[in-house]
């Protein structure tokens, strides 16, 4: 249950991308919603959880303790078949340092180089964590199936996007209108439970 003092939302991310995300598909609740950069001094904490859970477990954790508010904290990543799951939970920090989205496509791409298309099956794993202060930590979760293409495509999205193709469209997330692949990415999809499972907590 959320204390009645809880009016926040905490967004545990300093991934402006994600932050847009989460902020689109969680509009119209009936909660405030801050970022860390509102806590000046909290540090987040380093993802050595060898789990998407674990991450994003600790991480809103972390948040809500500090802040003394509700937390929510996402980690997601992308899996692939030919890889046995690489990159998973290095997705962001595959090339080496974090959030250098068009190094990763470019390893990710070395990697398959000789791979055929019908072998190049991947998924798109998302995990969201909402930790209440002092109390428990709830979980939601969302996948999303694809393949990755031979070639970046499109000028849309954020990490991995120009290599993801979603199979019912044929097209990559960045080629997707934002409004589009957030009715079906595996953060919309973890989200939206999210959402429900806030609107539950706050009717408690």
């Amino acid at each position: 249950m959320i204390p009645d003092q809880v009016k926040k939302l905490v967004i545990a991310t300093g991934n402006k991308n994600k932050l847009t995300e989460i902020k689109k598909i969680l509009e119209g609740l009936s909660l405030e919603i801050k970022t860390i950069a509102d806590f000046p001094g909290l540090e987040m904490p380093e993802e050595d959880r060898p789990t998407f859970r674990g991450n994003a477990a600790k991480k809103a954790e972390t948040v809500s303790a500090f802040s003394g508010e509700m937390a929510l904290a996402d980690d997601s990543g992308l899996e692939v078949e030919a890889l046995e799951g690489r990159p998973g939970v290095h997705s962001a920090r595959y090339a080496g340092e974090e959030g250098d989205y068009a190094a990763n496509n470019r390893l990710l791409l070395e990697e398959l180089w000789n791979i055929p298309p019908e072998k190049r099956g991947a998924r798109f794993i998302a995990v969201i964590a909402i930790a209440l202060p002092g109390g428990e930590t709830y979980f939601a979760s969302g996948v999303c199936h694809g393949r990755i293409a031979e070639t970046p495509r499109g000028s849309g999205g954020f990490g991995y996007d120009p290599l993801f193709v979603y199979e019912p469209t044929g097209q990559t997330f960045a080629e997707m209108p934002a409004a589009k692949k957030n009715m079906i990415s595996h953060r919309a999809r973890a989200l939206r439970q999210a959402r429900e499972l806030l609107g539950r907590l706050m009717d408690r």
